[in-house]
């Protein structure tokens, strides 16, 4: 029992001491508020300085649905008629930029310069986005000092095999910063296939202008890649039905020939009548070969038709953009705070030393 009470008044005691080492520190503190005052002051104009040094960001937010593959109905039953009799209209196209891989797509370094290089008017002057983004960072003003940089331009639309070393590196960078800091694509949620692309940047109009040529560039390039092997098709069937259609007419022009030749000859005389009977079968030949080729050059297109677009826009950026930035209230009230933790943290420390070593 006694042990029990001895206990609790150890308790007693710890609790009083610490609360008297907290009003201790509290005085202190308080003793220390010229300096407290003063240091949030000056923090409270470092932050107001930052807010006004500290450019805007500005988000463009453009979002797309993928486009799904249904049923095919009627042309999938006259794709497989073709099919049976060993034509290939080339449908389907496979489906290596669906889904995920078509996000990663967005953010490969190849259509992300491709991308760069394309051309925007910007107050009147046609400039690449690269060079757009350059001069928004203040990068063209340094390397005018640099012989090495000073002749460096990216024009619009230039050939990439051209570039030489420090151009690919310039664009390395460039890609870099894009897509670790101001590109993101993906779905706000997985249940809705619906994909948003957001580019920030401290220009509005780059932000702009860069969401609307990416997403264009990665179309085309979907469109080119996957569909090809039926544009390839529905190319060669007009190949092959212009070529018919040739030969169609030619036979035609040389019936006619032959009749000429053997007009109000003597019916007896079979023989003479044998080019224009071979000139006859040319033509009926031909004319199913045509209209043969006609169907399938007709489902070719349908087929091309079918697997293009494959992204359908929702949503474009508009002017004005979402902006953020850090407000001069904010700015101060973030720079006060701050710099007085720091130095309540510094006085701390500091009294902590002493108390140390003045007991050593």
């Amino acid at each position: 029992m006694n042990e029990l009470n001895g206990h609790n008044t150890n308790d007693e005691i710890s609790l009083k001491e610490l609360l008297e080492k907290g009003k201790e520190w509290y005085f202190y503190l308080l003793s220390q508020w010229k300096i407290i005052i003063l240091v949030a002051i000056i923090g409270a104009a470092i932050g107001l300085t930052y807010s006004f040094i500290k450019k805007p960001v500005y988000t463009a937010t453009l979002s797309f649905a993928l486009e799904d593959e249904k049923s095919d109905g009627g042309l999938g039953s006259a794709l497989g008629l073709a099919s049976s009799f060993g034509i290939d209209l080339g449908g389907g196209g496979g489906s290596i930029f669906t889904g995920s891989n078509l996000t990663e797509l967005f953010k490969s370094r190849s259509m992300v310069e491709q991308t760069l290089l394309s051309s925007v008017n910007l107050k009147g002057k046609v400039i690449s986005l690269a060079e757009m983004y350059i001069q928004n960072q203040g990068w063209r003003e340094k390397w005018n000092t640099n012989v090495k940089y000073k002749s460096i331009q990216f024009l619009p639309n230039v050939d990439r095999d051209k570039f030489t070393r420090v151009h690919d590196s310039i664009l390395g960078k460039i890609y870099d910063d894009l897509t670790k800091t101001a590109l993101s694509v993906g779905q706000k949620d997985k249940k809705i296939a619906i994909i948003n692309i957001d580019v920030a940047s401290t220009n509005e109009l780059f932000s702009k202008y860069f969401t609307e040529a990416l997403v264009q560039e990665v179309s085309d390039f979907y469109i080119d890649t996957k569909s090809k092997k039926s544009r390839d098709n529905m190319l060669i069937l007009e190949r092959q039905t212009d070529s018919i259609r040739r030969e169609l007419n030619g036979a035609i022009t040389g019936v006619a020939v032959a009749n000429d030749n053997t007009f109000g000859l003597n019916p007896a005389m079979n023989v003479r009548r044998a080019p224009s009977a071979r000139r006859q079968v040319d033509v009926q030949a031909n004319t199913a070969i045509l209209t043969e080729l006609v169907k399938q050059s007709e489902l070719a297109k349908v087929t091309l038709r079918k697997e293009t677009p494959l992204i359908q826009i929702i949503d474009k950026p508009i002017l004005p953009l979402k902006k953020e930035g850090l407000g001069k209230v904010k700015g101060a009230i973030i720079g006060g705070i701050f710099v007085v933790f720091m130095t309540v943290l510094v006085l701390i420390i500091r009294r902590l030393l002493k108390i140390i070593y003045g007991e050593k």
